[in-house]
């Protein structure tokens, strides 16, 4: 049986977490390693990109959380057999990265700083990219691709539930509600999925 070890930061949420539910629902064991930022900043020169995740797989190490979340989605059965549905999925699961990575230019910034960034995104490319990412769900119906749960709701779902949570700053959390509240219905659709409260009901237990 291959042997699995994800490393990400220790919290729910961010690039890392749809691995985990993915890995959750196939029923497939791994190492959930997880770094507050002192352990990361430790290890970062040894990571391939100086970013995580990183899966290890038998020794082999895999990065970029797209390709490794659809690897997991597969086995997991949470990605479309049908090209174009998968083109759709494809489609989402790299809208959300290149928000997530707009976002993290930000990181590190203080002050004015941030807040100048921040507000600079919020009116600019933040909003462009909830906009869109809310004309992608909007296209699916309840689900992104497939008419089900796949690996890009749950990606969708974890960057919603950021931008809802207030705890950026200088980002409005009613931004989502305000541009694409289709994502917050969506973001409900998915929190109530079986497979997502199961994962969470799973970690309470072992917490």
């Amino acid at each position: 049986m291959t042997s699995y070890t994800l490393t990400y930061f220790d919290f729910d949420g961010g690039r890392g977490e749809m691995i985990r539910i993915a890995f959750h629902k196939a029923g497939i064991p791994f190492e959930d390693r997880r770094l507050n930022f002192e352990q990361y900043m430790k290890v970062r020169g040894d990571t391939r990109f100086g970013a995580l995740p990183e899966l290890e797989m038998d020794g082999t190490v895999i990065t970029q959380s797209n390709a490794i979340g659809r690897y997991v989605a597969k086995k997991a059965g949470l990605y479309p057999d049908d090209e174009v549905q998968a083109l759709y999925c494809d489609e989402a699961l790299g809208a959300v990265e290149d928000a997530s990575h707009a976002l993290g230019t930000t990181f590190g910034l203080e002050g004015e700083a941030l807040k100048e960034a921040r507000e600079k995104l919020v009116n600019g490319k933040l909003t462009t990219y909830v906009r869109g990412v809310g004309e992608i769900v909007a296209r699916g119906g309840d689900y992104v691709a497939d008419e089900r749960l796949t690996i890009a709701d749950l990606k969708v779902f974890g960057l919603t539930r950021w931008l809802c949570s207030g705890a950026l700053d200088h980002v409005p959390p009613d931004l989502v509600e305000r541009e694409a509240p289709m994502l917050i219905a969506h973001m409900k659709r998915v929190e109530s999925d079986p497979v997502v409260t199961s994962y969470y009901a799973s970690r309470a237990t072992n917490s």
